[in-house]
């Protein structure tokens, strides 16, 4: 394998599948094969998820909620899709630990680094849920973080496109796909795949993004074996 020790970050849209919000039972299923494969091949993963399939901050400030508050709500829907993820990679046979930003210690450990690195040593998969436990900042800028201190060799973004597009290749059928792309070229030309706190944040700890296509099967597998899939951003 290419790499020994990832962070993969799942959009909570991705757990949606064919349905309008939520979890489909079926694609998070999936994830969990997916990921079986590659710990079975040796590789250490760690996982960061989001909550909007369940609720987003900000869409909730627009509709009068305090920012603040509708950021703890979106903390909280990722411990929620971080509780469903474990138990579908548990079900694959695969030992999983969940830590939070915020304490909840009924349902999951507090996130403690060297706890985590530990877990990674033994195989297990540990899913970081809670985001960064601060409001203001999304699960990608999340994503990164937790890469940069469990020292992480890549951050790879799971989505339902193959990479990074000049234009969204959902609605412009001539957007081009780049193969790799400079952190400061995605923020000068405000490509949204991630915030920009997460891409300056990679940049500062020289830690690479691969953004590719999660839901075609085998993907993950062939990211990690060192088959140019998705989009790489890197410094120059």
């Amino acid at each position: 394998m290419q790499y020994k020790r990832i962070l993969l970050k799942l959009s909570g849209e991705a757990l949606m599948g064919s349905k309008t919000h939520g979890i489909d039972p079926v694609r998070i299923q999936e994830y969990a094969k997916e990921i079986k494969v590659a710990v079975e091949k040796g590789v250490e993963i760690a996982l960061v998820i989001g909550g909007g399939n369940i609720f987003r901050g900000v869409a909730g400030a627009s509709n009068g909620i305090d920012r603040v508050q509708g950021d703890y709500m979106g903390m909280l829907a990722t411990v929620i899709n971080g509780l469903a993820l474990q138990s579908a990679i548990e079900k694959e046979g695969v030992q999983t630990r969940l830590q939070t930003a915020i304490k909840m210690e009924q349902i999951a450990e507090p996130y403690i680094k060297r706890k985590a690195v530990r877990h990674l040593e033994k195989g297990r998969v540990v899913i970081f849920s809670g985001g960064t436990g601060n409001p203001f900042f999304t699960t990608d800028t999340a994503a990164v973080l937790r890469a940069a201190e469990i020292n992480a060799d890549v951050i790879l973004k799971g989505t339902r496109v193959d990479g990074i597009y000049t234009a969204d290749p959902e609605k412009d059928k001539n957007a081009k796909k780049y193969e790799h792309i400079t952190y400061k070229d995605v923020m000068s030309k405000g490509l949204k795949i991630m915030d920009m706190t997460a891409f300056a944040l990679s940049e500062d700890n020289n830690l690479p993004i691969i953004v590719f296509d999660m839901n075609t099967p085998g993907n993950l597998i062939k990211l990690l074996s060192g088959e140019a899939i998705g989009t790489r951003v890197e410094s120059d």
